[in-house]
């Protein structure tokens, strides 16, 4: 990267204009985003993200991903174009207030107010688990390398002609925050603690942030649990972030959890 340095469209995204950052990959026409003003959550002095003007392809995704760590900027691929990132209806969080809640505690916050709301007919979409939250799962093994299947996911997002965003993020869950997505707002009206899960996904299963929807988030997974007793924990998890992907998906737990098994792929979306 010596030599190298930031195009001029994507440094306002950064507080220092991109000093000590580079890339060398070739961006295809665009602009920036700025968050509308009536979305936002604090004062902010800077764009959300760097949009491109038109799709792209996996390969851009995976070039930009590549070259993470010099440019400071992580690739998205963003669906539902007009809305919600041309628009700029987007609310940033300082990425700082990520670190400040603990994934654990919000999975036994979910699940309590849960219980406390619904009926025993109910309680059986959770079953094998009772009121008691079963907590975080534990990590998974490594069975592929997380850059490669971040790629290929990528690859195989992009052919749903969607355009490109850059965030200026230290890693993919943060770019939720940094950016303002609101997918899940009608689930939880705060994003730092639902990017605090993403982390813990990163890091216990090797799940990388690789496309943003209006109201869906698209996971790639190095790490997937391999036995149902894993799958079952981690469908606990999944279904205190986004319920909707177990109600209105399978409909239990357990049929989730048979999905989970060695999969590669996480999707959730949010009503």
């Amino acid at each position: 990267m010596d030599g190298l340095t930031l195009p001029d469209e994507v440094r306002p995204l950064f507080a220092d204009g991109g000093e000590r950052r580079a890339l060398s990959a070739t961006l295809p026409p665009g602009a920036i985003v700025w968050p509308d003003p009536d979305y936002l959550r604090r004062a902010v002095d800077r764009p959300a993200l760097w949009l491109s003007d038109d799709p792209v392809d996996g390969e851009l995704w995976g070039r930009l991903r590549a070259e993470h760590e010099h440019s400071g900027l992580w690739p998205l691929l963003l669906e539902d174009s007009v809305q919600p990132w041309s628009a700029g209806q987007l609310a940033p969080d300082d990425p700082a207030e990520i670190g400040h809640y603990d994934p654990a505690a919000f999975m036994a916050e979910v699940w309590e107010d849960w219980f406390e709301r619904s009926n025993e007919e109910q309680w059986e979409t959770v079953a094998p688990f009772g009121r008691a939250c079963p907590g975080l799962a534990p990590p998974a093994q490594l069975v592929a390398d997380p850059s490669a299947v971040a790629d290929w996911y990528a690859c195989g997002l992009a052919e749903r002609r969607t355009p490109l965003g850059l965030v200026v993020a230290e890693r993919g869950a943060d770019a939720l925050a940094v950016m303002g997505w609101q997918g899940a707002l009608h689930h939880n009206e705060w994003l730092a603690p639902l990017a605090a899960v993403v982390r813990g996904w990163e890091e216990r299963f090797a799940a990388r942030v690789v496309c943003l929807g209006f109201n869906t988030l698209d996971l790639s997974v190095a790490a997937p649990p391999a036995s149902i007793d894993h799958a079952l924990h981690v469908a606990a998890e999944h279904w205190t972030f986004c319920p909707d992907v177990i109600l209105q998906g399978p409909g239990s737990l357990s049929a989730y959890a048979e999905e989970l098994i060695g999969r590669h792929t996480w999707s959730f979306w949010w009503d």
